[in-house]
């Protein structure tokens, strides 16, 4: 094995000692960006907003703000002219109308300033958790994409993509690599204007006509209303509020309506209805809530009179509704059988003719969470939707339009895309599942048969995966989704990036069919680009530098990715944001995501490093830094299938010393933890010129004169006809 030159020895140091340079040169960008940034500790309850918030920046030459006010919470804003005061525009909050989660499952808290015209006039991140942005994209993209609201009306049907005229739709141009995080913005953005527009007159008051009830005339009991959809439960976990996982529930609440007849008398009894229905007037709706499990009131611990139940509220489409003291009245007891027992109950009444019992309404439940790194509390919404099933309406239920989620919208808008990376997905496996008929096509002076799909695989991983769809999976999702799994699972975070998620499915189904090497090997964009620079250099005249690490050195180090994995994973059990940043190990995100040349220097060398070291040594980076290698190679402990092995292979090295990930050792074994399935070792196993121990069989039965054929998939001979006395001696 060659030694390595001093040169390139002092240019490998250069190249793995680049990491270390590359995160602490980061820490002086970080602390100027609003990812995870220290927000007010009143900012979610005190009544003057803006003692808090810059609500300047969102209204150019406002001087004076109101405290907020009505439901959804904003701020009227003031400029002084003439010794006078004059009503400028409007300051929200996104968190006080809705905690639409982005791509980290966190909302992008966003302060929101209109004109009185009920245009955007300014536009202020406060805090973001989106990991993107923190050490992939830049910040300055998201402030760039909030621009483009500037001068638009709130009731504008904007959205993410090209501008359809004909549909009378206003497009907006995305963050690519960001696409999750853009369309949460976009429903923050517009769900904060037109809350905001209903209350001040700039857009139309919501007028739902009422609902028309449908008697069955029969007693319900308890059990019949909640299989019946009449009674439903909205239930927050511990974890869902940054507490320990527990059995029993952080809160449990049953609700329902009790306007309608069958429920009203199931609930409060024939006197106790008549007697409620005598004090709600044309437009009021009366609902009741039950506390079964948990501690936390859901009337809120801050209640006072003549002020606001703040834990619950009642959201119908875009309208909120909040319940004062007037709104309340005591329920001392469910009449119906079978009822559970209850430690707190009520009964709240909307008082809006844009409520309507037709329509379907969420209660929502506003709960403090906890953050587990830093200790803060902010408020978090969890709801229940509630809808009358048909039986119970006179016309059944009104056609209503449920806006898709941002995950379906990403689905169907790449819905092409999604097809073909499938099929490329489905393609490999299958390929790959018949790699015993393809090896026995292949040799070693010809291995083409083999070659060819896996050069096709790097360059449609390199090209289409990577830099066209910037799906390059990376540890930070493993890292995320442990933690999902120990706090909180939500499908949709996960959904909303259906490359990723399909080739997170792909990974995990062939990990434990094959191993890891079907994905390391042949469809992870960064190790196919490695994988290609090496192939390509060795073909235009560099082979004679290439060279390969001592099997003992490499044994050695071969370990050090598996300690940053284990590392990384400690470090996210105290703060998933330091998790974060020293995932950028990886150098996915500035080769794919963001690109070589749009970074500062320490990504760019470091990245380039590897890449450049690539051209020297098979792999570096997958076979000793890569925590995602890493991870994935635990499970392949359990792979169901393996290469095949001859009784020979433990005393011939031959296979061995090819072997490019190096994962074959002296006795002949193969470690599957190491192997990237290259099949190299494969095509010489049924090749009888080239396997040292089928050439040995293959000149003996010659010699005895004797034709033999390969069968099977161990490559062994059996006699079919005498050799010719005529016949050549064979090479």
């Amino acid at each position: 094995m060659p030694s390595l030159p001093d040169s390139l020895k002092r240019w490998m140091r250069l190249a793995f000692l680049s990491v270390a340079v590359a995160l602490p040169a980061t820490a002086p960008a970080l602390a100027q960006t609003a990812y995870e940034a220290q927000l007010p500790a009143a900012l979610d309850t005190a009544a003057a907003l803006c003692e808090h918030v810059p609500c300047a920046e969102v209204v150019p030459g406002a001087t004076h703000f109101s405290e907020r006010k009505g439901q959804p919470r904003y701020v009227e804003a003031y400029v002084e002219r003439n010794g006078h005061r004059e009503l400028a525009g409007y300051v929200v909050l996104s968190t006080d109308v809705t905690d639409t989660p982005a791509y980290s499952g966190k909302p992008v808290v966003t302060l929101i300033g209109l004109d009185t015209r009920g245009r955007f006039i300014g536009v202020r991140i406060l805090k973001h958790s989106e990991p993107i942005l923190l050490l992939g994209i830049p910040e300055a993209a998201l402030t760039a994409f909030n621009r483009q609201y500037l001068g638009k009306f709130i009731g504008d049907n904007i959205e993410i993509g090209h501008s359809r005229p004909d549909e009378n739709i206003i497009g907006l141009d995305a963050i690519s690599g960001a696409t999750v995080t853009v369309i949460a913005q976009n429903q923050v953005m517009m769900a904060a204007g037109a809350a905001v527009g209903r209350q001040v007159g700039l857009l139309e008051a919501t007028v739902r006509p009422p609902a028309q009830f449908l008697d069955p005339g029969r007693p319900l009991d308890w059990a019949t209303m909640v299989s019946e959809g009449l009674v439903r439960r909205l239930a927050v976990r511990p974890e869902q509020v940054g507490l320990a996982r527990a059995a029993e529930p952080f809160i449990e609440l049953w609700f329902g309506d009790l306007n309608h007849p069958a429920i009203g008398r199931a609930v409060l009894g024939g006197d106790g209805w008549a007697a409620l229905r005598q004090r709600l007037g044309e437009h009021d709706h009366a609902l009741f809530i039950l506390r079964t499990a948990g501690r936390e009131s859901f009337k809120g611990s801050g209640f006072v009179r003549g002020g606001l139940y703040d834990r619950v509220q009642v959201r119908q489409g875009q309208d909120a509704f909040t319940f004062r003291d007037l709104d309340y009245l005591n329920l001392y007891g469910v009449r119906a059988a079978g009822a559970p027992a209850f430690s707190e109950s009520g009964i709240f009444i909307v008082r809006s003719p844009a409520f309507s019992a037709a329509w379907p309404w969420k209660l929502v439940f506003l709960g403090n969470r906890v953050d587990r790194e830093t200790g803060a509390r902010t408020f978090a919404n969890f709801d229940a939707e509630y809808w009358l099933p048909d039986d119970y309406l006179a016309g059944g239920r009104p056609a209503v339009v449920q806006p898709d989620a941002p995950w379906v919208r990403i689905w169907k808008t790449r819905a092409p895309q999604i097809a073909l990376f499938s099929l490329l997905l489905v393609t490999t496996a299958l390929v790959y599942a018949s790699r015993d008929r393809l090896t026995r096509r292949a040799s070693r002076k010809n291995p083409w048969p083999v070659n060819a799909f896996k050069y096709a695989a790097w360059i449609t991983s390199i090209g289409f995966v990577g830099f066209g769809l910037l799906a390059q999976p990376s540890i930070t999702q493993v890292l995320t989704w442990f933690h999902a799994l120990l706090f909180q699972w939500t499908w949709s975070l996960f959904l909303s990036d259906p490359f990723i998620f399909l080739f997170w499915i792909f990974i995990i189904v062939t990990v434990f069919l094959w191993g890891r090497g079907l994905f390391c090997g042949w469809l992870c964009p960064f190790g196919s680009l490695s994988e290609l620079i090496y192939k390509v250099a060795g073909a235009v005249g560099l082979k004679r530098i290439q060279f390969s690490l001592p099997k003992a050195l490499h044994d050695r180090l071969k370990w050090v990715k598996y300690g940053v994995f284990l590392g990384l994973l400690a470090v996210s059990m105290f703060s998933m944001t330091l998790a974060e940043q020293l995932a950028e190990i990886e150098p996915f995100k500035t080769t794919f995501l963001v690109g070589l040349f749009n970074r500062s220097w320490p990504y760019t060398l470091f990245a380039a490093g590897l890449l450049g070291l690539s051209i020297f040594i098979e792999r570096p980076f997958c076979k000793y830094l890569c925590p995602l290698g890493a991870a994935l190679a635990m499970p392949s402990t359990f792979r169901w299938f393996g290469l095949r092995r001859k009784q020979e292979c433990d005393r011939c090295k031959a296979c061995g010393t090819g072997c490019g990930s190096l994962a074959i050792d002296a006795d002949g074994r193969i470690d599957q933890r190491e192997c990237l399935l290259c099949l190299d070792c494969m095509v010489m196993y049924t090749d009888d010129h080239a396997c040292p121990p089928l050439v040995s069989e293959r000149k003996r039965r010659t010699r005895a004169g004797v034709e033999m054929t390969p069968i099977g998939t161990d490559g062994y001979f059996i006699p079919i006809r005498p050799v010719p006395p005529d016949t050549p001696p064979a090479n």
